[in-house]
């Protein structure tokens, strides 16, 4: 590990309901822990969320703190996993999309592979941002404002984006790397 990359004493969210692409999940979780960091998954109820993927259900994740009971203040840095489900229902529930522009309003980090960037969306925070995505909802992040690139990783000012699994290698290092840099003034809105 690398010394920029070292996040000891930080914890990360990772915003994900059931329907998530599970190593989009398990990988940058993983990622986070080995680099000496906290991982905690957030959702909206308690127990566990079931990943999906290929038309079957995958990998059941615990849940270690509701949506409605944590605040972006406790975090340095936010994931939010794709699948198709997933991101969904996350722009669907209030509180995930002021929790997600909260991040965005205090400058941290977040990281949003394949169609994660989807609730980005909602949120509002695209315009003029350059980032990628899952492509077929590069149409939707475009009339969101933002720059959409065809790119294995890219990131605008603390903004990690990554399009598909297959680019997880490169989205885990450039956002291990972005946490750990800390809070981006350009990335406030």
């Amino acid at each position: 590990m690398k010394k920029q990359d070292d996040l000891s004493g930080k914890t990360i969210a990772i915003l994900a309901a059931d329907g998530f692409e599970e190593s989009e999940l398990l990988d940058p979780k993983k990622a986070i822990e080995d680099a000496g960091g906290k991982a905690v998954v957030v959702s909206m109820e308690k127990g566990e969320i079931t990943a999906y993927g290929e038309g079957t259900s995958g990998e059941n994740v615990a849940v270690d703190q509701l949506l409605g009971e944590v605040s972006s203040s406790e975090f340095h840095g936010l994931v939010l996993p794709g699948g198709l489900h997933n991101p969904d229902t996350l722009r669907a529930e209030p509180d995930a999309v002021s929790f997600v522009r909260s991040f965005f309003k205090e400058g941290k980090p977040v990281a949003a592979i394949c169609h994660g960037p989807w609730l980005l969306v909602e949120v509002g925070v695209l315009e003029g941002r350059t980032l990628t995505s899952f492509p077929s909802i590069q149409t939707d992040i475009k009339n969101a404002g933002g720059i959409w690139v065809d790119e294995e990783v890219h990131c605008d000012e603390g903004l990690v984006t990554s399009r598909k699994p297959g680019d997880l290698k490169a989205f885990c290092a450039k956002a291990l790397e972005e946490f750990a840099e800390g809070v981006h003034e350009e990335q406030t809105v």
